[in-house]
């Protein structure tokens, strides 16, 4: 079934099948950790908010309109979870480095180069505001809308346009080298 496109699974989940509720778990697991884990800043708070929105999405799965699009459906869960968690605990946290682990099948020396490549955004990620990192973080890790964003951080949708442009901005002069 890991084969399966997201429609499936997820309609099958919906209707309470919990083997392919875990391949959905299998699936955007480390990438809904990856999201937690930039808005929080914290291994153990990103293992509880995925843990979390596992939880509720598991209650509310079957409310998703288009089984088809799960994914930003989950991305949207678990980055309001983080938001909220952050709220909770600090009005002002900042991201830390990114966590993203290359594919398994990779060769040792694709491996090195991936790693190398995160590293390089991780401290691009790191020296930006701490806005600027989340709306980033959000756009082109979660796929968040303008929108969405500008919702999920209780910003002007002008701000976070004007952020993001910003961070882009940084992230190409910084990451040249790689181009």
């Amino acid at each position: 079934m890991s084969a399966t496109d997201d429609f499936i699974v997820a309609s099958r989940a919906a209707d309470g099948d919990s083997q392919a509720f875990e391949v959905l778990v299998r699936r955007y697991g480390k990438l809904m950790r990856f999201v937690a884990r930039n808005v929080l800043g914290s291994d153990d708070q990103a293992d509880d908010v995925v843990q979390d929105t596992f939880v509720i999405a598991w209650q509310r799965l079957g409310t998703i309109a288009d089984p088809a699009a799960v994914r930003p459906w989950l991305m949207r869960i678990v980055t309001r979870c983080a938001i909220d968690t952050l709220r909770k605990q600090h009005p002002q946290v900042t991201l830390d480095e990114t966590n993203h682990l290359p594919a398994d099948e990779a060769s040792p020396a694709q491996q090195a180069e991936s790693r190398a490549l995160n590293d390089a955004v991780a401290v691009s990620l790191l020296v930006l505001p701490a806005d600027q990192r989340r709306c980033w973080v959000l756009r082109n890790v979660a796929g968040y809308s303008y929108h969405d964003m500008a919702e999920a951080l209780s910003l002007p949708e002008s701000t976070v346009r004007g952020l993001l442009a910003r961070a882009r901005k940084h992230l190409i002069a910084e990451m040249e080298a790689w181009r």
